[in-house]
């Protein structure tokens, strides 16, 4: 009987504005993962959205017909069995939001790639992202081809022939091209067994353990009796290592401190009250998938994302805290963009683990740049951080460091 408490894999959604990340999120695991209210009133993904399933298998049906997340086989009405649990992470498209989906790529084992039929293929966010997959190495991808049925058969062929186009030569040039209709779940079953036959990373379960937060939240509601109030809830992925209920853990860079006028950051130490997988409680969490958990914070830190990229571990096990980095730079061949050689005092946004962060270059040297950073982050060599530039009065990814 394979473990379904736990995650084996985190399942990324890339791809442009409005082409059905949040769909196909919601036809894999029954979730509408837009639940943030300028989300939904703006009908865009804005901050991170995650919801897991439970891929299973009907042992009378053959092929992906056999692939469901129901307990009972749509096909045949028989029993499907576990095969595992995944976590989806559904990440904003828009390209002034670009940062949040560069600080997703962290968490991800693999990605489904979404690219509507009824637009052009290559759109800029498309482009980007696929940017954002060369830059990760990231090789267990599937690309998604969505409102097929809006355009119609003709259409959807010639649409295919320029998704092939674009991703020739790149690091998913052989990548899988599913045509799915999210909202009637035809060839969903497709993409569940694509996913289930993606390979499981190998896990460090042995090293002290680093997660990064990627949503925070304060589940109380208004008006509850003081002495049931719960403590903050950190949502996020292990990296590596094992938290379990009872540890006692630490939040780095923390909560930005009262006492003084200079802005500085205060870690955190709590306890682990309680995990969970997103539908159960769980005693321990391993790396793979996306975990909650309750701690003794105080929860108006943790409410509406106020810890978001910070890293959790054990006491005095975690990264350094700094406030200035060097990263070995690697520009972007962007045909698109007319861009300038950095230069001195220029900000640019870095993503970071979790944490999307404003650096200011101090010194270029070759391919090595030195930043201060308006807020500390918590971080070690060998990361690989994702670097945008203003050009043109508008965010771009220009290319990523390794922190050095």
């Amino acid at each position: 009987m394979p473990d379904i408490m736990h995650s084996v894999l985190n399942i990324g959604t890339l791809g442009h504005i409005d082409h059905g990340k949040t769909s196909i999120t919601r036809s894999i695991t029954h979730v509408w993962t837009d639940k943030h209210s300028e989300s939904i009133k703006r009908n865009m993904t804005i901050k991170l959205g995650y919801a897991d399933a439970i891929i299973r298998k009907c042992e009378k049906c053959e092929g992906p017909a056999a692939y469901t997340t129901e307990a009972t086989c749509t096909k045949c009405g028989g029993e499907a069995k576990p095969l595992m649990r995944i976590s989806i992470l559904d990440s904003p498209g828009h390209e002034t939001l670009m940062a949040t989906a560069i600080s997703a790529s962290s968490l991800i084992d693999g990605i489904i790639f979404v690219i509507a039929a009824n637009e052009p293929c290559p759109m800029q966010q498309t482009k980007e992202h696929l940017m954002i997959i060369n830059i990760l190495g990231i090789k267990n991808v599937i690309i998604a081809q969505t409102k097929i049925d809006i355009v119609g058969s003709e259409a959807a062929r010639a649409h295919y022939k320029q998704i092939k186009e674009f991703i020739k030569g790149s690091i998913i040039e052989d990548a899988p091209i599913v045509p799915v209709i999210a909202n009637l779940n035809i060839n969903i079953d497709v993409l569940l067994e694509k996913i289930a036959n993606m390979p499981i990373p190998k896990r460090d379960l042995d090293s002290d353990p680093v997660l990064y937060v990627a949503r925070s939240f304060d589940v109380n509601k208004p008006g509850i009796d003081v002495s049931n109030i719960k403590g903050g809830i950190l949502g996020g992925s292990l990296i590596k290592g094992r938290l379990k209920s009872g540890d006692k853990i630490e939040i780095r860079p923390g909560i930005k401190s009262v006492k003084t006028k200079r802005e500085t950051y205060e870690r955190v130490v709590t306890v682990i009250k309680g995990l969970s997988n997103g539908t159960d409680s769980i005693d321990e969490a391993l790396p793979g998938g996306l975990i909650g958990i309750e701690t003794e914070i105080d929860p108006s830190f943790t409410k509406a994302d106020g810890l978001v990229g910070n890293v959790v571990g054990h006491l005095e096990k975690l990264p350094p805290v700094v406030n200035a980095i060097t990263i070995s730079y690697t520009k972007l061949n962007r045909t698109d963009l007319q861009e300038s050689q950095i230069a001195a005092n220029e900000p640019l946004i870095l993503g970071v683990g979790t944490n999307t962060a404003i650096g200011y270059v101090q010194k270029v040297k070759k391919n090595n740049i030195e930043l201060s950073l308006k807020h500390p982050i918590c971080a070690e060599k060998g990361m690989r951080i994702a670097v945008m530039r203003n050009i043109g009065k508008r965010w771009r990814l220009s290319g990523y460091g390794i922190l050095v």
